[in-house]
């Protein structure tokens, strides 16, 4: 399935250094906690939406007159008024919130490759800065667009996409020069782990504020949190261990004492060895099947939670985080353990990609299937999908990373090309699934 350019054996004559150059307080670990940070707000600030929405929509009231036997009951007599009503309230057809939230697919996907490119060429530090802080400012406009009208909103969400869409090969590109081989699991899994965590925190937090303030809140809270994010993040990144201002003689010579053979010096990108490469065609079809079901829940959970299992809007927010936190839980240690396998184990680079893949696809397939035959069961439902959502963490360690294993001075452009694919079921997954479920 997927392949290394360089022997496993080589990298682990540079593992005496991890005695000598602690992970405390180093920089590239800091590098990885404020990447994790910065990753934390990129995905409140992409799923606040889907909260927000269900706020933002005027309820149904022909679907609440006809209820039957297909419905699942509601939990409780007592109705739970929300405590604010005074947010705005727009008439959109299940439709045009398909639209609405793939839309912001649109943009991402432009930018995938040329910001894979520009990171290898500029660095990935101005990119993914600016792309969050674009992200941030378009966030903050979102309330004046929906006043607009739909297209605007649209308009406003396609750019946030254009602005996030530059931020994971960016950051693929600055682990290329950061992150030493025995060490990629450990590294990348807590900085994307910020992504799993911004979506726990972002949608039990956007469900009070909708429930005790105003939606609007929603995305200017987390719009301004983005702006101050960028500010610590342009002063205290450097693209490279050369550049740093604070990195001991140690960590930079341990780091680029391993990753003296890793990167090319080539200066042109090989793009035809690429595209005919069969490695970087399997992380293409991994990325994209994984990414079908994680941006299909991603935008529509807080909707199945609130229209099929019928839980109120703070109960909402709470249980559409928990699958998230699973799978923040399960990053985490996912890459201390691939790491561990391959350092202490001699388990090969191959076998420990190859064998976190296939749990993190045929485990989430098996519980998110069942999940849709189980009816009106609501622990059972919740369970299922948390443990579905969970599972897939060990993909971070698997193809995730590995397009530093095959070609880590390509890296960035490399996820740029299978991200491009990937979201494609961002853009089409929401209205499909909508399309299916008019009744």
């Amino acid at each position: 399935l997927m392949s290394c350019s360089y022997s496993d054996r080589s990298v682990k004559h540079f593992s005496f250094a991890l005695v000598s150059v602690p992970a405390c307080c180093s920089a590239r670990y800091n590098l990885a906690l404020l990447a994790c940070l910065g990753f934390f707000l990129l995905y409140a600030l992409r799923v606040n939406l889907s909260v927000a929405l269900v706020d933002m929509v005027e309820p149904n009231i022909s679907l609440a007159k006809n209820v039957t036997s297909n419905v699942c009951p509601e939990h409780s007599s007592t109705t739970n008024v929300p405590r604010n009503t005074t947010g705005e309230k727009y008439s959109w057809d299940a439709d045009t919130q398909g639209w609405i939230l793939g839309s912001f697919f649109y943009g991402y996907i432009i930018t995938q490759i040329p910001g894979g490119y520009l990171a290898s060429k500029i660095g990935g530090k101005l990119l993914l800065g600016f792309g969050i802080f674009g992200t941030s400012v378009f966030t903050l406009l979102t309330p004046l667009a929906a006043n607009l009208g739909v297209g605007y909103l649209i308009a406003v969400r396609a750019l946030e996409g254009l602005g996030e869409g530059v931020t994971f090969p960016a950051m693929h590109s600055m682990w290329s020069s950061w992150a030493p081989p025995l060490e990629r699991s450990k590294l990348l899994s807590i900085s994307y782990a910020g992504a799993q965590l911004g979506t726990v925190v972002s949608l039990p937090l956007s469900g009070l504020i909708c429930y005790y303030m105003n939606w609007v809140y929603v995305f200017y809270i987390f719009g301004a949190l983005g702006v101050l994010w960028w500010f610590f993040w342009m002063c205290l990144v450097s693209d490279t261990p050369e550049a740093h201002r604070s990195i001991s003689h140690a960590e930079r010579e341990y780091i680029l004492s391993s990753l003296k053979d890793q990167l090319s010096t080539q200066k042109s990108v090989p793009w035809r060895p690429m595209l005919k490469s069969l490695p970087l065609w399997a992380i293409v079809v991994a990325h994209f099947s994984y990414n079908w079901t994680f941006y299909t829940l991603l935008t529509l959970l807080p909707t199945y939670m609130k229209e099929i299992l019928r839980f109120d809007a703070q109960e909402n927010g709470f249980l559409s985080a928990l699958p998230y936190f699973g799978c923040w839980l399960c990053i985490i240690l996912s890459g201390q353990i691939a790491d561990y396998l391959r350092e202490k184990q001699n388990f090969s680079t191959v076998c420990v990609r190859k064998c976190f893949t296939l749990i993190g696809m045929i485990g989430p397939a098996v519980f998110l299937v069942a999940a849709g035959f189980i009816g009106c069961n609501y622990a059972l439902a919740v369970a299922f999908v948390t443990i579905s959502t969970t599972l897939g963490g060990f993909c971070t360690s698997g193809y995730s990373i590995n397009h530093l294993d095959i070609a880590p001075s390509y890296a960035g452009i490399l996820l740029g090309i299978t991200n491009s694919f990937a979201t494609i079921p961002g853009m089409v997954g929401p209205v499909i699934a909508k399309n299916l479920t008019h009744n």
